[in-house]
């Protein structure tokens, strides 16, 4: 049999070198990306990629590193962002960046001239290049909509159409699915299967390895600013990538976890609702659950059902009524002091919006709120602080330089960390976690699932919400499923799947549904 020749090289490095303060990022980087291929970039938090996505856009502009860049075969060399994307390199970078206030269609064209006369641009031009842009490449949205109703599934796809408008050799994406529900990231991959299938050429940066087994051709994996490993779909598995990016081999995903014997509950939650608000949700209804001690209990469901604010209720961020007790005792909870109190503690979903503080160092980020008992006569002593400090950075193998170094060039993983060492100093005895994974690589997935396990062993309830429905099924000891704000299912460890979550869910919304079309005499409670 005839091996087909490879398709030719559209994007290319070698030996890139890169450094920061006289830390080396990249050390050497070739890497090869050939014509009509979904080439994924994999590496844990810190392992490069980031730093080879910016030199390959432009961001970190020639000069600031050494080694070539070749497009089509031919070395370039690039000054700017604008350099990249007039040789053919677009870029759709993770967080959404679109004109909230303007069309999609002017979104999309931004900045671009050539749809009207002179310095006038076109409406009507406009749309028309839209839609024959969307036609092409299978989009369903509404040219003249303003971009601030749209989803983010579809702001992001507005993005990708943006990039496209460019008519890219190469597109990059940077986690285009890491703020996507299950289904929105199948209506991408359709978007991105007919573009490959129209010969288009991507790179893929993600950390969710079923997203590589599904959708891309061909893994480059970094592993300390190195190339680790080159792997073709046929020899594709997400162990070998593991192994690829971290150079250890995890026996298990989820680790072992026996649920604690039966005890009275530590977290006790009764007829909590919560008003929908500004049509982001339907609000809650009527939730109760308890969580024991050394429990680590899921709360699962779609985008929208209630989950997260049924974790900001109990820690006070949000108004509610219904009860809360903590070892058989009420507490009263208006605001989070009053949760941090009562031994609660909350990880935020968005560490960089509602976490983490970027104007301070490492060592504040982790102090800030747990001063208290590192304080003598209102005096905090800097001797407790620092070792402090540092023992909770070995604890939780916060990589960085020191205590006073800056959380923005920390990676995700490592800010996560960070996070998660600030909330546990106050020593909780119930944790919520929203998120608590969310983008970070797969060795540090396992790094915090481990931690789970060790903190409910300790004692500490665990109250965990996931979007990744196989996760809140792998680390929970008991799941609850929300639908619309109330709980529709309950299974135990091994009970339960992807099917039944997705099924009682659907089930629910149809009822719902039903209710709604039924005369108002008809109704029941």
């Amino acid at each position: 049999m005839t091996v087909p020749e490879p398709a030719p090289p559209v994007i290319e490095t070698r030996a890139v070198v890169k450094s920061f303060a006289g830390v080396q990022a990249l050390r050497g980087v070739d890497l090869t990306v050939r014509a009509g291929e979904i080439h994924a970039l994999l590496g844990q938090n810190g392992a490069g990629k980031s730093t080879l996505v910016k030199i390959l856009n432009g961001v970190h502009p020639a000069g600031s590193f050494s080694g070539d860049i070749r497009v089509a075969g031919r070395p370039v060399s690039f000054r700017s962002t604008s350099d990249a994307r007039a040789e053919g390199v677009g870029y759709v970078p993770q967080e959404i960046e679109v004109l909230e206030q303007l069309t999609v269609a002017e979104n999309v064209f931004a900045g671009q001239t050539g749809l009207g006369a002179g310095v006038l641009v076109s409406q009507r031009r406009l749309e028309e290049r839209t839609r024959a842009l969307f036609a092409e490449i299978g989009l369903a949205i509404d040219p003249r909509a303003l971009v601030a109703s749209l989803t983010a599934a579809q702001r992001h796809l507005v993005m990708i159409a943006r990039a496209l408008s460019f008519r890219p050799r190469v597109l990059m994406l940077d986690e285009p699915t890491a703020s996507l529900s299950g289904v929105e990231v199948e209506r991408l991959f359709a978007v991105l299967r007919r573009l490959k299938a129209q010969g288009s050429t991507m790179i893929f940066i993600t950390h969710r390895l079923p997203e590589v087994l599904a959708i891309c051709d061909r893994v480059t994996v970094l592993r300390d600013g190195r190339v680790a490993a080159e792997i073709g779909r046929e020899e594709f598995d997400a162990e070998r990538f593991i192994f690829a990016m971290s150079g250890q081999r995890l026996q298990r995903l989820y680790p072992h976890h026996e649920p604690p014997p039966a005890a009275p509950p530590l977290l006790s939650v009764r007829n909590l609702t919560i008003a929908g608000r500004f049509g982001v949700n339907r609000g809650v209804s009527d939730v109760g659950f308890d969580v024991r001690p050394g429990e680590i209990l899921g709360l699962a469901g779609l985008l929208g059902s209630g989950r997260t604010e049924i974790l900001h209720a109990i820690y006070g961020r949000i108004p509610f009524a219904g009860e809360i007790s903590i070892a058989g005792r009420p507490v009263t909870i208006r605001k989070a002091g009053d949760a941090r109190a009562a031994g609660i503690a909350l990880l935020t979903e968005d560490r960089k919006r509602d976490g983490l503080l970027f104007n301070l160092p490492v060592g504040a980020n982790i102090t800030i709120g747990n001063l208290g008992p590192l304080a003598s006569r209102g005096m905090v002593s800097d001797r407790k602080e620092k070792s402090a400090v540092l023992a909770a950075m070995r604890a939780l193998a916060v990589k960085a330089r020191s205590p006073q170094s800056s959380v923005a060039h920390l990676s995700g993983g490592n800010q996560q960390k960070l996070l998660f060492a600030r909330v546990l100093m106050s020593g909780p005895r119930v944790l919520l976690l929203d998120e608590p994974t969310k983008g970070v690589d797969a060795s540090t997935r396992h790094e915090i699932y481990r931690l789970i396990v060790d903190l409910a062993e300790k004692g500490v309830a665990l109250v965990v919400v996931a979007s990744e429905l196989e996760e809140i099924i792998g680390i929970a000891d008991r799941c609850l499923v929300v639908a619309d704000g109330r709980i529709v299912d309950e299974f135990n460890r091994g009970e339960g799947s992807e099917d039944r979550v997705l099924r009682a869910v659907a089930a629910a919304q149809a009822a719902a549904t039903m209710a709604t079309a039924l005369p108002a005499s008809e109704r029941t409670g």
